[in-house]
């Protein structure tokens, strides 16, 4: 700043007016240091309030900058750009003499803030680096993607996509798909479906009436509701179809024996004990499956032995608690004054009898896994309301204890009996049936999935054959019978006919002659006849075996059945020994 009519340096410094206004922070120094200008900009960047710094030499109110102010006083030479990280900013800083007459008479640096502009660098490196992983992603999928916008108007397609259909993305973006479906490129269009229904679709589609691909659009929706894009993915199912007419073929030539035995072995290794075919076990097995995943409540129904504890095995096997606890628990066969302390435990002396250190509970041994409630319909009111309180509040209460327990455990409970009649008989805690019912999984009869009995006879033989070293088979005759009986007692009383034709057939060949009559009569064990040739002795052991049979499948557990019985429950317990029938529900 040359100027013949500078007159006096202080004329130079008359500018507080214009300069105090700026946006930049503004700050002017004399040839000795002095700060003779310090506008609000430069007070409200470095946070220096109503600190007086007029007439304060530099270096005491901005000792890290004074250096390089002494250097521009010193050398006359100019800094521009100078960049200056401070704890609250980071600003970029231009420093030039002030002259007079050739002389430097003080120095006059100029800086701003840049804080935000780096903030939005930095937001905009973020997005250009969001931007090329989701181009990478996009061009890494195997399956086509083809994406319009709310007009049917071609906007991307992948490499994919071009290398499934044979199309040149150049010549399909910019196109609409109505002008593509006219001109024949395409047959139909999901893009259009979509956009029509405003929902997902799904659709073969065929191109230039050569390929055939499995289509599926999915809109995607703006803040106001309105479709912005459609996302189409693209898949080459003519592999899958010709792979289909191999496999066609190949079961073609398979025997139904064959059938059975492949599924049912790949069956079991991937799901271990459950065994299934008929369509109703597969939508089963799809939901536990599913529920699996979560930590939700669980309420099987069913029959006596149609499977209700394997399905409670594979909730819990496929489960995130897999390798925690599986804790089940018969609550039909425990004594109603026992429950309470068998479930939850109890602290020491808290009660005539108790084990001097206390006893932890059921359920507490179950921390961390899962719990199985079998017959839950069998609990005490007293002790439905304990479990209510595991479940709603992950907490219990020992008996005799002050202080409630924490655990973590996912129950599932399992009944043969009506719920829902049981509430309106008092006998159950509705709060409690709509904690445990959280998802409920009906598990049908077997008689109402016969395509599961084939598979479950052959297995149950093929495991009894390994146990023993046999090699005995099912002739198709048993088979076929074994197929037509009803079973009153589901997939347990299949298995123990099984086991009971294993040991009692004499040869390798399992023939209609060896199974039980009702079986192959068609008419059930509880409809029996005497028949002749058979003594009086064998008659009676025979109708005492179903009375027995019948009344545990009608009972919710064995000391139901005992009452109904009127014997003692050691009476039934050896008589089920002797028939070789399970007490367990």
């Amino acid at each position: 700043m040359n100027s013949p009519e500078c007159g006096k340096e202080e004329l130079l410094f008359d500018c507080r007016r214009l300069l105090d206004s700026a946006h930049n922070g503004i700050v002017v120094i004399d040839r000795k240091g002095i700060i003779r200008f310090y506008n609000r900009a430069a007070r409200s960047i470095f946070n220096d309030g109503d600190r007086p710094v007029i007439g304060e030499h530099f270096r005491d109110v901005r000792p890290e900058a004074w250096p390089e102010f002494r250097r521009v006083l010193e050398t006359g030479l100019p800094q521009i750009g100078k960049k200056i990280e401070l704890p609250q900013a980071t600003i970029i800083a231009n420093r030039a003499p002030i002259r007079c007459q050739g002389k430097v008479i003080g120095v006059i640096s100029i800086f701003q803030d840049i804080s935000e502009y780096e903030t939005l660098i930095s937001q905009l490196q973020a997005y250009r680096q969001i931007k090329g992983e989701l181009e990478a992603i996009f061009e890494s999928s195997y399956d086509g993607l083809y994406i319009t916008d709310g007009r049917a108007n071609t906007l991307r397609v992948n490499k994919a996509y071009e290398r499934i259909t044979g199309l040149s993305g150049r010549l399909l973006i910019g196109r609409n798909m109505r002008d593509l479906v006219k001109e024949k490129v395409f047959d139909s269009s999901v893009t259009l479906e979509v956009l029509k229904r405003k929902e997902p679709v799904t659709l073969i589609q065929r191109i230039q009436g050569r390929k055939e691909v499995m289509v599926t659009g999915s809109p995607i929706v703006d803040e106001k509701g309105e479709i912005a894009f459609v996302v189409t993915n693209v898949r080459d199912i003519t592999e899958l179809n010709r792979l289909k007419a191999d496999l066609e073929r190949a079961r073609r030539i398979s025997s139904r024996m064959a059938e059975y035995m492949r599924e049912q072995k790949g069956l079991e290794r991937a799901l271990d004990k459950i065994i299934v075919k008929s369509p109703k076990m597969i939508q089963v097995l799809k939901t536990a499956v599913q529920v699996a995943k979560t930590d939700t409540s669980v309420l099987l129904y069913g029959e006596s032995g149609v499977g209700k504890s394997m399905m409670a095995d594979l909730i819990h096997r496929l489960s995130p608690r897999k390798n925690k606890p599986l804790v089940r628990i018969h609550c039909g066969a425990i004594p109603d004054p026992l429950i309470e302390s068998e479930l939850f435990g109890y602290e020491r002396g808290a009660f005539t009898g108790a084990a001097w250190s206390g006893k932890a509970g059921l359920v507490e041994t179950a921390h961390g896994g899962t719990l199985v409630l079998d017959e839950v319909a069998e609990l005490s009111l007293s002790a439905q309301v304990k479990l209510l309180e595991v479940i709603e509040n992950k907490t219990f209460t020992r008996l005799g204890a002050t202080v409630p327990t924490r655990v973590d455990v996912r129950v599932i409970a399992a009944t043969h009996q009506d719920l829902e009649k049981r509430i309106g008989q008092g006998s159950f805690r509705q709060d409690l049936f709509y904690r445990l019912n959280g998802v409920p999984i009906e598990i049908p009869p077997l008689r109402e999935r016969p395509e599961d009995i084939a598979p479950i006879a052959l297995s149950s033989l093929e495991k009894l054959n390994r146990a023993h070293g046999f090699q005995k088979r099912l002739s198709a005759a048993a088979l076929d019978a074994l197929c037509r009986y009803s079973y009153p007692g589901n997939i347990r009383e299949l298995i123990h006919i099984v086991e009971r034709m294993f040991t009692m057939s004499e040869g390798e060949t399992i023939d209609a002659e060896d199974l039980p009559w009702e079986i192959r009569s068609g008419v059930p064990a509880s409809s029996r006849v005497w028949r002749k040739g058979m003594s009086l002795a064998r008659a009676v052991e025979q109708f005492e075996e179903e009375v027995i049979r019948e009344a545990l499948r009608q009972s919710g557990s064995a000391e139901e059945a005992a009452q109904v019985l009127g014997i003692h429950y050691t009476t039934l317990w050896r008589k089920a020994k002797k028939y070789a029938l399970s007490l367990q529900k």
